[in-house]
């Protein structure tokens, strides 16, 4: 790929020995100047692809700033951040909400965002960005860019809806498209399970029963709302587990401090609502559990993608009601894979 000594470097020292299928398909048009547009499979790589791309661009000797990449949770940016910083000790921020405002101001010149040397312009997770209400946001940043001609824009998402690139017209310039068929998006690495419950009350008794029968590890376990996460997370510790719980309603202190309470082993199950679907990286998670199956089903591919990162196994585990199983038989044709009934040698599989 001609990547520089120094970002080379970088790349073995963060641990990576050889470049996925993305990366190897991706970085080199995003360092030839080219607009991009790439979707893989959760767990690839994909972070990696724009931040190796913007660091082989990168000016070093020029003290401005150079990438704009967007993420659509506080989590997602951080991670970024840390990725980035790392791989070649660049001055990277993250700007995001829940922090002190002055914080931000004082990292930025003249107390905003310059723009006017910016090469790159990155929007990661960018179906979720752009589906979310987020458009108008972006197209607004977008005006503030130095021409299209001088900017790399690139795209990345697992899932890529058709509609996104009605969106991306107004912004890219015959753009590299690096697409894979919906039925080939689910973990190869994964295997897929449900477990009949019934009814919704069956679910904690299932879930204890679980824990009594297999040596689990970390486990992150995926519920619908926050109100449900609060109330399981309770329920849990009551039971005497070590739980952690992550939703939209913790200030980002609070949010951290989970998550790394989780990263450290502090404790080995950590609750989310969706805002932990996409993009985040706990190396030693090995089984995701959908106490709830995901409300829309492009998400169901973010949350098993939890476990099972850059080709390590993993396992996923649903729990379905009897009014669920329209819902988990609409997954498994949308995406053209198995989820099968839970076998009885489960815990030979974990």
């Amino acid at each position: 790929m001609g990547l520089r000594d120094e970002v080379l470097r970088g790349i073995y020292q963060y641990g990576y020995e050889r470049p996925s299928a993305i990366q190897q398909r991706a970085i080199l048009p995003c360092i030839q100047g080219r607009d991009v547009i790439a979707q893989a499979q959760s767990g690839t790589g994909k972070t990696a692809t724009f931040a190796i791309s913007i660091l082989q661009k990168l000016d070093v000797s020029l003290n401005k700033c150079q990438a704009l990449v967007l993420a659509p949770t506080r989590e997602l940016a951080n991670q970024i951040q840390s990725k980035i910083g790392f791989l070649l000790g660049a001055k990277c921020y993250a700007c995001i909400g829940g922090t002190r405002t002055t914080n931000d101001l004082m990292s930025l010149s003249g107390d905003v965002l310059t723009t006017d040397n910016i090469k790159m312009f990155v929007l990661d997770e960018a179906d979720e960005m752009l589906s979310r209400g987020f458009a108008a946001q972006i197209q607004n940043i977008f005006k503030f860019l130095p021409s299209t001609a001088q900017v790399i824009i690139i795209l990345l998402s697992a899932t890529m809806p058709m509609e996104i690139f009605e969106v991306t017209k107004q912004m890219m310039n015959d753009p590299v498209k690096i697409l894979v068929k919906k039925e080939e998006l689910t973990l190869d690495g994964i295997r897929q399970f449900y477990i009949k419950v019934r009814r919704e009350e069956y679910k904690l008794p299932t879930l204890l029963d679980l824990y009594s029968l297999l040596d689990i590890g970390q486990v992150v376990i995926f519920v619908n709302t926050v109100k449900k996460a609060i109330s399981l997370e309770e329920q849990l510790r009551e039971q005497k587990f070590k739980v952690s719980c992550i939703h939209s309603d913790l200030q980002q202190d609070q949010r951290d401090s989970v998550m790394n309470e989780f990263r450290r082993g502090h404790s080995r199950i950590l609750l989310s609502t969706d805002i932990l679907a996409r993009g985040i990286d706990v190396q030693q998670v090995s089984l995701v559990l959908n106490y709830d199956l995901p409300s829309k089903r492009e998400t169901y591919i973010h949350r098993i993608g939890r476990g099972g990162r850059f080709g390590r196994k993993g396992v996923a585990i649903n729990f379905v009601t009897d009014d669920e199983i329209a819902q988990l038989n609409e997954l498994t044709t949308y995406y053209n894979t198995q989820i099968l009934e839970m076998p009885e040698d489960i815990i030979d599989l974990l």
